[in-house]
C-alpha cells in the first residue's frame, strides 16, 4: 500500500468535503465581520448563528447557551478559571487524574491562586469510583470536571450518573467532550451539565474553532475582554469560517460513522492482541475510535517509527504532550510500570479508515514487533 495510513484522529482530523465547501464562501465572497452593522456584517452574523443552531441542537440546549472559543483548551480554561474568579465563596474542584493536560495545567495554576483541588483516582481502566466521588464533595465544592470520552485509552465515563450525584450535592458539573463530542450521545439536560467543552477537529471540520457551553444562569467570570462578543463573556473578531465549519461537521456526523468505527476498532484491538506479550490499555467497551495497547518489551517510540517507513501514521500518547519527554500520566494512574507506559501505541482511526488500511497496518506492525524483538535487550 502506497498511500499514506492516517491513524492519529484523537490529534485531528481530515476536514470533510462538504465542511470545507460550506467554509469557502466565508473566505473570499462572504467575508464581512459579523459585528459589522450592515447587511455585508449581517450576512456573516446570520452564517454564525445557524451553526450556533446546529451545535445546540446536538447537545439539547439554548443557542443561547453557546459561546465560540478558538478551541478546546480555551474552553477548558475558560470554563474553571471563569467560574473560580466569579465564585468567591468556593474554592474546591475536584477534578480526575486522568484528564487532558489543559485541564490538569489550569487546576495547578488555580492551586496557585487559592484554589483547593481534588484529583480523584481511577482504576484499572480508566474509571473514577463515585463513591469517592461522593466523599470527595464538601460545601466548599465549586465544580466538578471529568472526562466525557479519555483522549489516550477511550474510557467513558457515566455522566448520567456522575450528574445525579452532582445534582444532589448542589455543585456545578463540567466535562471535556472534545473526543467524545458527535461519537458518544451527548444531552446536556439529561446528564445535568451545567459546562461543556467541544471543539471542531475532532470531528472533521477546521482547526481553531470550539464551543462551551454554559447553563442559562452559570456564573463566570469574562476572561477575554473588548468589544462585549459572546453576551460580553469572549470578545474577539469571529472566526466566521471555522464556524461555519465546525457547524456543518455537526451537522453531517453520523451514526453509521460510529458503527463503522466500531467495528474496525474491535478487528485492530483483535488482531493486536493475537501478538505474544500485547496488553489492552483501557477498557474493551471504548470509544468508538479508539485503540490504545502497550507491547511491553519494545519502545512505542522505535514501533511509531518504524511504521511511519510505511507511511503509517499513529501517536505514543496524546500529541498535546508529544513535544515532551513525559510518559503518559494517564498510564501512569492506571498503576503501569514505566516500561509498560514507554512501550504504548495509540491507534486512532476515522470516518475514512478503511477494512483494507486495518488489515496492512496488522500486517506491518506484526512485521515491526517481531524485528524489534529480535534486537530488543528485554527479550530473552
Amino acid at each position: 500500500m502506497k498511500k499514506m495510513i492516517y491513524f492519529d484522529n484523537a490529534a485531528t482530523t481530515k476536514v470533510d468535503e462538504k465542511v470545507m465547501k460550506e467554509m469557502e464562501p466565508y473566505f473570499e465572497e462572504r467575508y464581512g465581520n459579523a459585528s459589522s452593522v450592515h447587511p455585508f456584517g449581517f450576512e456573516a452574523k446570520d452564517a454564525i448563528e445557524k451553526a450556533r443552531g446546529r451545535i445546540s441542537k446536538k447537545i439539547n440546549c439554548k443557542t443561547s447557551e453557546i459561546v465560540f472559543t478558538s478551541g478546546g483548551t480555551e474552553s477548558n480554561n475558560f470554563a474553571l478559571k471563569g467560574l473560580f474568579f466569579k465564585n468567591k465563596e468556593k474554592n474546591h474542584i475536584i477534578t480526575t487524574k486522568v484528564e487532558h493536560d489543559c485541564i490538569l495545567q489550569t487546576c495547578k495554576w488555580l492551586e496557585k491562586q487559592g484554589a483547593k483541588v481534588t484529583y480523584l483516582e481511577v482504576d484499572k481502566d480508566g474509571f473514577i469510583d463515585l463513591e469517592k466521588l461522593k466523599d470527595s464533595i464538601t460545601d466548599k465544592t465549586l465544580v466538578v470536571s471529568i472526562i466525557h470520552a479519555n483522549n489516550e485509552i477511550g474510557t467513558i465515563h457515566d455522566m448520567i450518573e456522575i450528574g445525579k450525584i452532582c445534582k444532589e450535592k448542589g455543585v456545578l458539573f463540567h466535562t471535556d467532550a472534545c473526543q467524545s463530542f458527535t461519537k458518544v450521545d451527548l444531552d446536556v439536560k439529561k446528564m445535568n451539565l451545567n459546562l461543556v467543552t467541544i471543539n471542531s477537529h475532532k470531528i472533521h471540520g477546521p482547526k481553531g474553532v470550539g464551543a462551551l457551553y454554559i447553563k442559562d444562569g452559570t456564573n463566570l467570570e469574562t476572561v477575554m475582554h473588548g468589544g462585549g462578543h459572546e453576551r460580553n463573556l469572549r470578545s474577539g473578531s469571529y472566526n466566521v469560517s471555522g464556524i461555519v465549519g465546525f457547524g456543518k461537521a455537526v451537522d453531517v456526523s453520523d451514526k453509521k460513522d460510529v458503527k463503522k468505527m466500531e467495528k474496525l476498532r474491535d478487528v485492530l484491538i483483535d488482531g493486536l492482541l493475537e501478538i505474544d506479550n500485547v496488553s489492552l490499555n483501557g477498557p474493551r467497551e471504548r470509544l468508538c475510535n479508539n485503540v490504545n495497547v502497550s507491547f511491553n518489551d519494545v519502545e512505542g517510540e522505535a514501533v511509531g517509527g518504524f511504521l511511519e517507513n510505511s507511511k503509517i501514521y499513529t501517536s505514543t500518547g496524546s500529541a498535546c504532550m508529544s513535544n515532551t519527554l513525559k510518559s503518559s500520566h494517564v498510564l501512569e494512574a492506571l498503576g503501569h510500570t514505566p516500561l509498560q507506559r514507554n512501550s504504548s501505541l495509540r491507534i486512532s482511526i476515522s470516518k475514512y479508515t478503511t477494512e483494507e488500511e486495518v488489515e496492512f497496518f496488522l500486517k506491518e506492525i506484526k512485521k515491526v514487533i517481531k524485528k524489534l524483538r529480535a534486537i530488543s535487550p528485554l527479550v530473552r
